[in-house]
């Protein structure tokens, strides 16, 4: 009994060896991030433990971090001369992931030794192979570093970034795989309490990335949220087809006779091509691998419209002036809405724990799909994209497709990529909470929303950079042909601000659909008796004018002086589709006028000023009286009702018996006006002031 015992003990002991020869040994090479440093329990939730648990049995994982270490082998504490690095050489693992060049970026490293990086980590990559010539090695873009890190600004951020691209040449050089660290976690900021190290939760998103790129595992066939039934494609254009797959997984594209296959990357990724459709019945799209096959029904090609911004973006058909008459005669097939409503909305009200949990996740929007317009889906759907989208469809005679991801009370910088503030203004990042550069209204309605006992880290739909992330990132490149963007009111406090926010608004959007002239059609904040609108109107017209690809439409005569919501949006929604005929479909400005009177210059001529506009043909005004609102100013900068006359196409004539040498001319400069001037399309010229801002 007892020799049987002891028998069957020592072969239950062979087993396990067996057993562990053949485990795949996995070593992850690093720095802090790698070691768990800030975790509470980093032996069970440090990256390496949490990815021993998702690969299973088979694996075995090993953490070789330590605090502090540099690529750089004369950096201040180098990786190549500690003992965790001869540990991880003797334990000759068959995959070796490595996450260095955190601490390069320290002032001691970067500045100094930049030149060494790439021959480090080449030779960080060869010790590998030589102690395993079979190993298989990936490395790492780095892990974010955010904004409230202290050396930041100072240089730390333009390091990382450097050291980075580095990393990407290494990758090249060395034929090795590149894991995307930098990625998943950038658009997370709520999870990296001291700007650095990530929680438990960030350490769970590195082990799943690192777990998809050691097994090709990338949870099979997929495609971003906007393919569904009744899709609306970008016709007559290179058409490119992306989504993931498990690596290597040959994925098959049908439409319309055309076949098309690519092959997913190590990354997961693939994308085929197109050729450009035609907007005619119906097609069906499918796309295959050996293991699924996604098929969408009625998808048409058509023109592709992502319709933005604020509230009165929001505001939906079935509240605005014309509804009943609207909504009657919304049922076509060739107007379709996909609609991103907020799970949410920011109201006087606080969130439930499990609300701030989706907002930190990023889980704003609810899933939608592709509807066909009828009186419902109409009536909830935003009135100013309606009747732009209806005005093109009728124009165009092609299917329209309209994307609405408005959010009521967002400022513009929520919808800015990150990168490019953390470059161009990080000021928007620093204690948002408590920062004067964004809207005291905006700040006190997150708070409410948030709560008085959130985390110092929650996020918020309002944050810089929150709505770009969970709004703009999920439509992954979908082919568009433009932008239209109704917003302004949570930015009105401070236009010198939204003078840079707006441009680098634009800029991203634009970088991120690979579209240098990807069209923005505006709207100008309507009347509203708000002090500082005059000022934010002319702002808007002026950033409007110097940006490529910009254009703007005017709704000072559709306002209400005591609603911020005023209903007349047929008139805003056409206006947009008249821009876009002109300046995107070519049709004549001459028959289709794009727009009011836009200030072109004034001639000073004594006491009398002429004023020029251009889109002025038939200049005259909306009821019969003389122009109203023209204001003059001398060198004092007071100003004074204006005696105006229209005397020509295009040409006002101003005196004001008070200002006997006049240097300044303004028109609409009340933060509800009655201005009057419009053009023989009825439509009206721009607030405009030539004083200096």
């Amino acid at each position: 009994m007892k020799l049987r015992l002891l028998l069957t003990m020592a072969a239950v002991a062979v087993m396990t060896v067996a057993v562990a020869a053949d485990r795949v040994r996995v070593a992850c090479v690093g720095n802090s991030v790698t070691y768990g440093a800030t975790l509470a329990d980093r032996a069970h939730t440090s990256y390496p433990a949490q990815l021993q648990r998702l690969l299973g049995a088979a694996y075995e994982v090993r953490n070789f971090g330590h605090n502090g270490a540099t690529l750089l082998r004369r950096g201040h504490r180098p990786y190549m001369s500690l003992p965790e690095f001869r540990q991880a050489l003797d334990y000759k693992a068959d995959c070796v992931v490595i996450h260095l060049g955190l601490n390069d970026t320290d002032p001691r490293n970067w500045p100094n030794l930049r030149d060494d990086f790439v021959a480090d980590y080449e030779a960080l990559i060869d010790s590998f192979r030589q102690a395993n010539p079979r190993c298989e090695v990936w490395i790492c873009r780095l892990t974010p570093i955010f904004d409230r890190h202290p050396r930041f600004r100072s240089g730390t951020r333009d390091w990382h970034r450097k050291i980075q691209s580095a990393i990407e040449a290494v990758a090249k050089g060395r034929e090795v795989q590149l894991v995307d660290l930098f990625e998943p976690l950038h658009r997370r900021p709520d999870l990296f309490p001291d700007a650095l190290h990530p929680n438990e939760e960030g350490a769970g998103i590195i082990a799943r990335t690192v777990y998809s790129a050691l097994t090709g595992d990338f949870g099979g066939l997929n495609l971003p949220m906007l393919y569904t039934d009744s899709m609306v494609l970008q016709r007559d254009r290179l058409l490119p087809v992306s989504g993931t797959a498990d690596a290597g997984e040959e994925v098959t594209v049908r439409i319309g006779g055309q076949v098309r296959r690519a092959t997913a990357g190590r990354d997961g990724r693939w994308t085929v091509v197109l050729d450009p459709l035609s907007a005619g019945p119906a097609y069906t799209l499918e796309v295959q691998t050996k293991r699924k096959t996604l098929t969408f029904r009625d998808v048409v090609a058509g023109e592709v419209w992502l319709c933005s911004g604020q509230s009165n973006m929001e505001f939906p058909l079935r509240s605005a002036l014309t509804a009943r008459e609207d909504m009657a005669t919304a049922g076509r097939s060739d107007l379709r809405f996909f609609q991103m409503e907020p799970r949410w909305h920011t109201d006087l009200d606080t969130w439930p724990p499990e609300a701030l949990a989706a907002m930190n996740r990023l889980d704003h929007f609810r899933p939608a799909a592709w509807r066909t317009s009828d009186p419902q889906t109409a009536g909830r759907f935003s009135a100013v994209a309606y009747h732009f989208g209806r005005m093109l469809a009728d124009s165009l005679g092609v299917p329209v497709g309209l994307i609405l991801n408005a959010v009521g009370g967002s400022p513009a910088e929520a919808w800015v990529e990150r990168s490019v503030v953390e470059s161009d203004f990080p000021d928007l990042l620093t204690d948002w909470y408590h920062n004067d550069f964004v809207q005291p209204w905006v700040r006190g309605r997150a708070q409410v929303n948030v709560g008085k006992d959130a985390p110092p880290l929650q996020r918020h739909p309002y944050q810089t950079c929150y709505l770009f992330e969970a709004g703009i990132l999920p439509l992954a490149h979908y082919p568009l042909r433009g932008v239209t963007w109704y917003q302004g009111e949570s930015n009105a406090h401070n236009m010198e601000a939204h003078e840079r926010i707006f441009p680098l608004l634009v800029q991203s959007w634009r970088t991120f659909w690979e579209n240098d002239t990807l069209p923005f059609y505006t709207v100008q904040l309507s009347s509203l008796n708000r002090p500082s609108w005059p000022w934010f109107r002319d702002s808007q017209r002026r950033l409007a004018a110097s940006l490529p690809g910009v254009r703007m439409v005017v709704t000072t005569d559709v306002g209400d002086s005591l609603d911020v919501h005023p209903r007349r949006k047929r008139e805003v929604g056409e206006r947009l589709a008249r821009q876009a005929l002109v300046e995107t479909y070519g049709r004549d400005a001459r028959l289709l006028v794009p727009s009011g009177p836009m200030y072109r210059l004034a001639a000073f001529e004594g006491q009398t000023v002429r004023v020029a506009f251009d889109f002025g043909t038939g200049l005259r005004t909306s009821d019969g009286q003389p122009p109203r609102t023209f204001e003059l100013a001398g060198a004092d900068r007071r100003f004074f009702p204006a005696e105006a006359s229209i005397v020509a196409d295009g040409t006002v004539e101003l005196r004001a018996p008070q200002v006997p040498a006049p240097r300044y001319v303004r028109y609409a400069w009340q933060p509800f006006t009655r201005a009057n001037l419009v053009n023989s399309a009825g439509l009206p010229a721009s607030t405009f002031t030539t004083e200096e801002p």
